[in-house]
């Protein structure tokens, strides 16, 4: 059966509200962790997750890192106005370029309190960074389709627009976590291997890592490897509609390297194995824009093709391509080949993949991840992978003491055969 024909109704499970973790625990890597494999379950601790991977293995973090993306203006008649940054607007070939503008920026924003916030009226703050007072201003240019274009504008000009909104904006916690950020959560609610800037959510099966663990992890001889995918606020949408078809999946920047790429088809016969969905809907991706660079005619331009990498991923390609039985070796090959006569070094481009039960994965044989959202199509991922039995995992963790969504608890799941 096509995903599309899917009823999200078949994805649902009881989610007791205090089974959310409101906090992380005290040490990163003190979480339960559950492990399935073979159809069979078992417990231990994070830090030791390491026992429960093979040698030689290939382990895969997205290095994104999460930005302050709420901004919070005050009107002069005291309303506040809040501006969520999800995404650059279009005119930018990628979110480094963007996070790079000084003076001026153009972001695509979710608005609280738009409707108090009249067209033409300029907001205002002034912050404090490096001994200097900066002014901020926000001024809307188009409303599209449940979000802004903002336009952001900051005097003096020297800084970045990645280091403003280290100094002016506020963590954007999970909507489900129901309280306002502390200061704790700039450290928490990120990755210690986090490194580029662009995301407005933690790929959040990576918090439990920690430089403990990588260390383990050298002495075992299982190597650690970095994708970026800029995780966006559609990581969270949940699906509304009746069946998957119906539902619009987000599109998310991908940033890979030629050289991260070979690795991978280096290590195709060893264990990869993706840490966190977004690493998994990269590395997926991977083997379907091989697919596509073997035929010009599948290619789909993006934003400015000069400045990107001309192909990018859709929602249903993984599912409706021409293509469907290349070997993975033979995609990442034309992958690497298409990059090398296009002169690329870095894949940047954008992937709306979903994964959704009827996908075989093609690269990835475990992943490690947290515990999702009822009819979230982080769910349905988790079901690509392990089939029904997401249901004896989901069951068994909340029988058995588990926190759930982002700072809950971790499981590593190892593929069903």
């Amino acid at each position: 059966m096509h995903p599309k024909n899917i009823s999200i109704s078949e994805f649902s499970y009881s989610l007791p509200e205090e089974k959310i973790a409101r906090y992380p625990l005290p040490e990163r890597d003190a979480s339960k962790l559950l492990i399935y494999k073979e159809g069979e379950i078992s417990e231990d601790i994070f830090k030791n997750i390491s026992d429960h991977i093979p040698p030689a293995s290939q382990l895969i973090f997205n290095d994104t890192k999460v930005v302050e993306a709420r901004l919070l203006f005050q009107k002069a008649t005291g309303g506040i106005i809040e501006i969520f940054c999800l995404e650059p607007h279009e005119r930018y070939a990628d979110i480094a370029t963007a996070m790079m503008q000084q003076g001026t920026v153009y972001w695509q924003c979710l608005v609280g309190g738009a409707s108090k916030w009249k067209h033409g009226q300029v907001l205002k703050k002034i912050i404090t960074a490096f001994e200097k007072e900066i002014i901020l201003e926000a001024g809307y240019t188009e409303q599209k389709a449940g979000s802004f274009v903002i336009k952001l504008s900051w005097s003096p000009e020297q800084m970045s627009f990645a280091e403003l909104l280290h100094h002016a904006g506020a963590v954007p916690l999970p909507p489900y976590i129901k309280r306002k950020p502390e200061k704790s959560d700039t450290e928490r609610y990120q990755t210690v291997y986090a490194h580029f800037d662009g995301s407005v959510a933690a790929p959040t099966a990576g918090l439990h890592f920690t430089d403990a663990i990588f260390k383990k992890l050298k002495e075992k001889n299982i190597q650690p490897a970095f994708v970026t995918l800029h995780v966006g606020a559609g990581t969270f949408k949940p699906v509304k509609t009746e069946t998957i078809g119906q539902h619009e999946m987000h599109s998310e920047f991908i940033d890979v390297s030629k050289e991260m790429i070979e690795n991978i088809l280096h290590n195709l016969d060893n264990n990869i194995i993706a840490v966190g969905t977004t690493s998994m809907r990269t590395v997926e991706s991977l083997y379907w824009l091989g697919v596509k660079s073997r035929n010009t005619e599948l290619r789909s331009v993006i934003v400015e093709p000069e400045q990107s990498s001309g192909i990018r991923l859709d929602q249903w390609d993984a599912y409706d391509l021409p293509i469907q039985q290349l070997r993975a070796k033979e995609a990442l090959t034309s992958l690497i080949e298409w990059m090398g006569k296009n002169r690329l070094e870095r894949l940047v481009t954008k992937t709306g993949i979903i994964i959704a039960p009827g996908y075989r994965p093609r690269i990835v044989k475990a992943l490690i991840t947290n515990f999702h959202q009822p009819q979230s199509t982080l769910l349905l991922l988790v079901a690509a992978l392990i089939g029904n039995d997401w249901r004896m995992v989901y069951d068994y963790a909340l029988q058995n003491d588990f926190r759930f969504l982002s700072y809950g608890d971790g499981s590593l799941l190892w593929m069903k055969n």
